[in-house]
């Protein structure tokens, strides 16, 4: 067996209008951010992405509601302060993993910095269809960028969430809850304060849920961290909780 382990903390994966004449209303209900004065707290509520040129995957923004952009490329984490001011995006400079990619990857990240590197980004906010909302975003070269919104489990569930580890095994196993279907195999892992180990489940048990974001692999076992949102008022044949991929930890190769 062979590990491979992944950074246990990564940038924070992750608008209102602009004061420039550069960018053109979107729907009616694109105005100034004097006029949406919770433009931040929307901006907190969605999680951001956009295609860009050849890269493999879509850039993501999350604005946190502490003043944290995170920014999710095809290769890279980046980081920076924010808040929304006299119509911008106001950000510091831009921090970054160090990680090499293949090219088309990394010149997603010149995007990135180009958007966001120590900037004050005019932008624009179409909150017309509240499910499917959009940003517009001028960068310092003039091109506009157009990012679709995707509420966060914390706006859709209206909770915060426990952090919880789940061991999941190579193997799953048919299983039967409302319908037949097939579980993955999990065991819950403690950490403490200093990242260390305190606790793992000796058996391994049926999970009839679904995570959301989080692929089986048959080939790895994987040991992730799971957001896990308590469901008010969940249906009869509904679960009490929501679970998120929110980090893969550790990933072990078996044969």
């Amino acid at each position: 067996m062979k590990l491979k382990f992944l950074a246990i903390a990564l940038f924070p994966l992750t608008l209102a209008a602009c004061q420039s004449g550069d960018i053109q209303k979107v729907g009616d209900v694109a105005v100034s951010v004097l006029q949406q004065q919770n433009a931040d707290k929307t901006l907190a509520s969605y999680q951001w992405s956009t295609r860009t040129g050849t890269a493999p995957k879509p850039l993501v923004l999350n604005f946190d509601d502490k003043g944290r952009l995170g920014i999710a490329t095809s290769c890279n984490g980046m980081g920076a302060s924010w808040k929304v001011e006299n119509n911008q995006i106001v950000t510091d400079n831009l921090m970054a993993t160090q990680m090499a990619c293949e090219t088309k990857a990394m010149e997603q990240e010149s995007v990135a910095k180009d958007l966001f590197d120590h900037r004050k980004a005019p932008f624009v906010l179409d909150l017309k269809y509240p499910q499917n909302p959009t940003l517009t975003v001028i960068s310092a070269t003039g091109q506009k960028y157009v990012f679709t919104g995707k509420m966060t489990p914390e706006t859709k569930y209206n909770a915060q969430a426990d952090l919880i580890f789940l061991e999941i095994s190579p193997e799953t196993k048919s299983c039967t809850g409302v319908a037949a279907q097939t579980c993955l195999q999990v065991r819950e892992l403690k950490y403490n304060d200093s990242g260390v180990k305190t606790q793992v489940d000796k058996d391994w048990t049926l999970f009839y849920d679904q995570i959301e974001g989080f692929e089986h692999n048959p080939a790895e076992r994987q040991v992730i961290r799971v957001k896990r949102y308590e469901i008010k008022n969940p249906a009869a044949d509904q679960s009490k909780y929501a679970y998120v991929h929110d980090m893969t930890v550790e990933r072990a190769t078996v044969k």
